[in-house]
């Protein structure tokens, strides 16, 4: 069989590295007129059944390294694929791509996450058909990231659309993609595109652009536009949109219930928005939507949905991925030999982390044998991941190398650009008493507290310490106490800043330890550090923020903020019901001259 290498594909990426051959191809057209297609074309035709089928399939393999992982991962390989590392885990399945994950091991350091892709691509070009691999991870920033320090860290989607600048948006992704192609990852499964009109959303949330459909549509097409620019193949997800449901799909099958006409005008725009910015792949996901497919099949499996509607009703010509197969979402109706097929049957073409990856492609194999799937479906979906790859420059080069991760990751200018883009997120909710600014200055003694969640990959977390450690550097003395000793611990002090995550309602300890320290006297700020519904679930405080992540760099930030360092100049981009507005936000006085 005839291998499509580097070399023999070397002229399907023109151009710099990573730029889009054609940049005059029709939006949503991957390749349109690209003189190479028909070698594209010409080279599916020439691989074996099989070989076409495990371009289909993106999987999880464990380890930090291609070919001598740790004990432990050599063993979870083992279990789950019959073979002991990553590189034999790509050819024994033929993958078309490889998906990172922190829990599989793979994002340990910059300088191993970039041998390990390559060591994948070397298995990939020397086995089967020589196609290199699609490497990718969910690189949202924000509240998930899977690759950490010493990587920049950007603000997520929501602080973006506090922050309201498409230009922001833009530089946020086109930094992450130049950092992920440094390290040899050339797909994103960003941006999320999804409209968050539920404040219950249990799944969305932060990981959202905002409730205004218009705001996230702008939003949305600017990070395609900037991570593609850096040679990354951005993902928009999750179609037809997951913004108003109330179950995480991970671990159950949530339905939406708006209405064909509600769909129209508040999820199809940012779809819509990013088909028209030419992104590469489109994410499906595991909802049932009966406006738009009255079966009780989850959007994953649905034609109606993927070909009649991102297809032929947004003209959509690229990759479409789906969510992960290991979700509950998409393994309730269906077995999991099953699914993949129904999948291929409704227009999908690339299969992500199948739960059993044998069986997935036996059954793949099995309907094609049967005649439920043709050759030509496969072929299709297979012409259409071959096109993507080449886009993204692939067959020219598909390596990396120690001098481009330290020439482009976590670097000063990188990071610079986050704390710019962050400082003009957080946003001022209230401030009726004028405590805020604090004076910096008089070095006021403040206590920090509240919840502190798992920290993000990478950060130097908990938030409490890092927003403790960052008002200090400012001038203030201020230290971080765990909640059961802070309601003791708090007169004397100027204020006392509580971070809330995620505040559920009615009663809760969250809520009783901000209504404690209230009856204390002392003054009390909330920062909400991940939702901003947080303020409408306790008690009005003397002044109240919302940062929409507890990262690093937005914690920096909020500390800028609160002690007048940088005037606020976030506004909601949810409304918060029964309190704030979608598009609130306060500033602080302009400093006298």
């Amino acid at each position: 069989m005839a291998a499509v290498t580097a070399a023999a594909a070397s002229s399907a990426a023109v151009g710099p590295r990573g730029a889009a051959p054609d940049d005059s191809r029709p939006p949503g057209e991957p390749l349109g007129g690209f003189p190479d297609r028909a070698r594209l074309r010409a080279a599916v035709s020439r691989m074996s059944l099989p070989e076409q089928v495990g371009q289909l399939f993106v999987s999880r393999a464990y380890g930090h390294s291609a070919t001598d992982p740790d004990a432990a991962d050599a063993e979870l390989n083992l279990a789950q694929f019959g073979v002991r590392t990553a590189a034999e885990v790509v050819t024994r399945y033929r993958l078309g791509g490889v998906v990172y994950f922190g829990w599989a091991h793979n994002t340990r350091t910059p300088h191993r996450i970039a041998e390990l892709s390559n060591g994948l691509q070397r298995a990939a070009l020397g086995s089967g058909a020589g196609v290199p691999l699609l490497l990718s991870t969910d690189q949202e920033h924000g509240a998930v990231a899977r690759i950490g320090r010493p990587a920049t860290l950007l603000p997520g989607a929501m602080a973006l659309g506090a922050g309201g600048s498409t230009a922001d948006a833009r530089r946020a992704a086109r930094v992450a993609g130049s950092e992920l192609a440094a390290l040899g990852v050339r797909q994103d499964y960003a941006p999320v595109s999804d409209v968050n009109v539920n404040p219950a959303n249990p799944v969305i949330g932060v990981r959202s652009f905002g409730a205004d459909p218009q705001a996230v549509a702008a939003l949305a097409a600017a990070q395609v536009r900037g991570y593609q620019e850096a040679g990354v193949a951005a993902t928009a997800k999750h179609f037809p949109g997951h913004g108003d449901t109330e179950t995480d799909s991970h671990v159950g099958l949530p339905v939406m219930r708006h209405t064909r006409a509600q769909w129209e005008e508040l999820d199809e725009p940012p779809f819509r928005a990013v088909v028209e910015a030419g992104v590469d792949a489109v994410m499906t996901a595991h909802i049932v939507f009966p406006a738009l497919d009255p079966s009780g099949d989850p959007a994953t499996l649905s034609r109606p949905i993927v070909t009649g509607i991102l297809r032929e009703r947004l003209g959509f010509r690229g990759v479409v991925v789906t969510d992960a197969l290991d979700m509950a979402g998409v393994r309730q109706k269906y077995g999991d030999d099953r699914v993949p097929v129904l999948a291929l049957k409704a227009g999908c073409d690339q299969l992500l982390n199948a739960p059993d990856l044998a069986l997935a492609q036996r059954s793949v194999l099995a309907a094609v044998e049967a005649g439920e799937l043709t050759r030509e479906r496969i072929e299709e979906s297979v012409l259409r991941i071959l096109e993507l790859k080449a886009r993204r420059g692939l067959f020219e080069d598909p390596y990396t190398s120690p001098a481009r991760v330290d020439a482009e990751v976590g670097t000063d200018g990188h990071l610079a650009a986050a704390d710019a883009i962050a400082a003009a997120t957080t946003t001022l909710l209230a401030n009726p008493l004028g405590l805020l600014p604090l004076d910096a200055e008089a070095g006021p003694r403040l206590l920090v507290t509240g919840t502190d969640p798992v920290s993000p990959t990478g950060t130097t977390g908990p938030p409490t310490g890092v927003l403790a450690r960052e008002l200090t550097a400012l001038g203030c003395r201020a230290t971080a106490l765990a909640p059961a000793g802070a309601v003791a611990a708090a007169p004397g002090h100027a204020a006392v800043l509580v971070c809330t995550y995620n505040v559920p309602e009615g009663e809760s300890p969250q809520h009783a330890l901000v209504a404690d320290l209230i009856a204390t006297g002392v003054p009390v700020v909330l920062v909400a550090i991940r939702n901003p519904y947080d303020p409408a679930r306790l008690p009005r405080c003397a002044a109240e923020l919302a940062t929409y992540s507890w990262t690093d760099v937005e914690m920096r930030a909020a500390a800028r903020v609160l002690t007048g360092a940088r005037r606020p100049a976030g506004r909601l981009p949810v409304p918060v019901p029964g309190r704030y507005p979608l598009g609130h936000g306060l500033s602080y006085p302009p400093v006298a001259p």
